[in-house]
C-alpha cells in the first residue's frame, strides 16, 4: 500500500505574501520568461527555483553561480520571514479551480522506497540530464522547493474528509494572472491527520505520477543518496520522503497534447493527403479550427485548411494498450512512416503544443511558415493512463497535459 505522510511544511505566513511569491513550476518557461514573471516581486519563488534570473545576463543555468544563487535566495526567504516553518506535521488540502470545475488534492510526503518498488507508477521515461539538474538543486538547498503531481483511484472516505476541510476558510485563496484559482488550507486537526495518513495505508495500493517523472526520479534518487551517506540511517529521515499532491483520478482531465512539423519530408501536400488514406479516413473540414471530439479522430491543418483524420482498423491493435493510443497512431503510421519523424525525443524537426494554448496556435505556427503542418489530438484519459502504468507500459514522449499546473511556493519541504 502507499505511504503517504504528513510533514511540517515551509510555507508563507500570510495569504499577501503567498500571492506573490507563488508561481508557475520551473519548467514550463525559459529564462527570458522567469525573469519577465519575477519582475517588481522580490518574494516570487522563482528567485529560487529560476535563479539566473538574479544572475549576469548570459550565465549557464546550470553554473555553480546559479545554485549558489539559488540557495542564497532561499536562505534571505526565511530570514525575511517569507517562509516559515509550521510547528507540527500535517497535510494540506490544495484545490485548484479552472473552468467552472474545482479538484482537490492532499500534499503529503511520499516515500522514495515506493518509487523504487513500484507502488508509486510512471507513465513516461525519464533523462538522467534533466534529473540531474533537479538533484543538484535539492542537495544544493536541501528541500524540495515544488511538488509533483500524483493521482490515486479515489476513496470515499478521503473525499468526506476534503470535504469537510474545504467547507472552512483557507489559509490562501487567490486567482493568478491566467485566471486560475488556488485555494489551500493547512490541517491542524492531529486526528484528521491521522485519519488521512491511515486511510492512504490501507486504502491506497499504489499512486499514479500524472506531472513531473523528472522531479520524482530526482527525489527518490536524492533519497537513496542521502541514506548511503548515512551511516545512522533508520528510516525516519526527511530524505526519505518527497513532497507531492495526490489527486483522486475521478476529478482530474487531462488537455490535449498537439504536434506541429517543420517539412513534409520531401512530399506535396497532396502526396501526403494522398498517403494517408492507407491508414486513415481522410475528409476535408475547410478553414474552420476541426476540435477531434473522440478517441482515434484527429485534426491535420495544412495550406490554410483543415482535415479531419479518423484510424481505420488497421492501424493500431486494439488489444495493445499502446498500440491504441491516439499519440502512438499519429507517431508511427504519419510522422514515422509517412514524414520520417523517427525520434520524437530527439528530433528537431517536430515540436509539441500543450491543448492550452488552443487549436488557433496550431494554425499559427503553420500560417507564419515555422511548420508545415500540424495535427490536433484528442486527449488521453485517465483510465488510458492508468491503464499504461498498471500494465507497466510507457507512453510516447508528450502524451499527457495537466491543467492548471501546480503552483510552487504553497508549502516546501524540508529535508532536515
Amino acid at each position: 500500500m502507499a505511504t503517504v505522510k504528513p510533514f511540517k511544511g515551509l510555507r508563507p505566513p500570510t495569504r499577501e505574501i503567498c500571492e506573490e511569491l507563488a508561481c508557475l513550476p520551473y519548467d514550463v518557461m525559459n529564462s527570458e520568461e522567469a525573469a519577465r514573471m519575477a519582475e517588481g516581486k522580490p518574494k516570487s519563488l522563482l528567485h529560487v527555483t529560476r535563479a539566473e534570473i538574479d544572475c549576469p545576463a548570459g550565465t549557464d543555468v546550470h553554473s555553480e553561480t546559479v545554485y549558489e544563487k539559488s540557495l542564497e535566495n532561499f536562505k534571505m526567504f526565511q530570514e525575511k520571514g517569507w517562509l516559515a516553518q509550521d510547528d507540527e506535521p500535517r497535510f494540506y488540502v490544495y484545490a485548484q479551480t479552472m473552468d467552472g470545475r474545482t479538484q482537490y488534492g492532499i500534499v503529503g510526503c511520499a516515500a522514495c522506497a515506493d518509487y523504487a518498488n513500484g507502488i508509486i507508477k510512471k507513465h513516461e521515461l525519464t533523462r538522467p540530464d534533466k534529473e540531474e539538474d533537479r538533484m543538484v538543486l535539492t542537495r544544493r538547498v536541501n528541500a524540495n522547493l515544488e511538488p509533483v503531481f500524483f493521482a490515486y483511484k479515489a476513496v470515499p472516505e478521503i473525499d468526506a474528509i476534503v470535504a469537510e476541510i474545504a467547507k472552512q476558510e483557507p489559509d490562501y485563496d487567490f486567482t493568478a494572472e491566467d485566471g486560475f484559482g488556488h485555494h489551500f488550507w493547512a490541517i491542524a486537526c492531529p486526528e484528521t491527520n491521522r485519519q488521512l495518513e491511515q486511510l492512504f495505508a490501507e486504502k491506497v495500493p499504489c499512486t499514479y505520477v500524472a506531472d513531473g517523472h523528472h522531479r520524482t526520479a530526482a527525489a527518490a534518487r536524492i533519497g537513496e543518496e542521502y541514506r548511503q551517506k548515512n551511516p545512522r540511517h533508520d528510516g525516519s529521515e526527511e530524505y526519505n520522503y518527497f513532497m507531492a499532491v495526490h489527486f483522486p483520478d475521478n476529478q482530474l482531465k487531462i488537455i490535449d497534447y498537439n504536434r506541429v512539423v517543420k517539412d513534409l519530408n520531401g512530399l506535396t501536400p497532396g502526396d501526403l493527403i494522398a498517403s494517408l488514406d492507407k491508414y486513415f479516413y481522410v475528409q476535408d473540414a475547410g478553414a474552420e479550427v476541426f476540435h477531434p471530439t473522440r478517441l482515434h479522430e484527429f485534426g491535420m491543418y495544412m495550406e490554410g485548411r483543415w482535415y479531419r483524420l479518423f484510424a481505420r482498423p488497421r492501424a493500431y491493435d486494439e488489444t495493445d494498450p499502446i498500440s491504441v493510443l491516439d499519440v502512438t497512431i499519429l507517431s508511427k503510421r504519419v510522422l514515422a512512416e509517412l514524414l520520417d519523424v523517427q525520434d520524437l525525443r530527439r528530433s528537431t524537426r517536430v515540436d509539441f503544443v500543450g491543448g492550452i494554448r488552443g487549436l488557433d496556435e496550431l494554425q499559427r505556427r503553420v500560417d507564419s511558415g515555422e511548420m508545415r503542418v500540424a495535427f490536433a489530438l484528442y486527449p488521453v484519459s485517465m483510465e488510458q493512463l492508468i491503464n499504461i502504468a498498471d500494465t507497466g507500459n510507457i507512453m510516447p514522449p508528450k502524451t499527457t497535459w495537466f491543467e492548471p499546473k501546480l503552483r510552487s511556493g504553497l508549502v516546501i519541504h524540508k529535508l532536515d
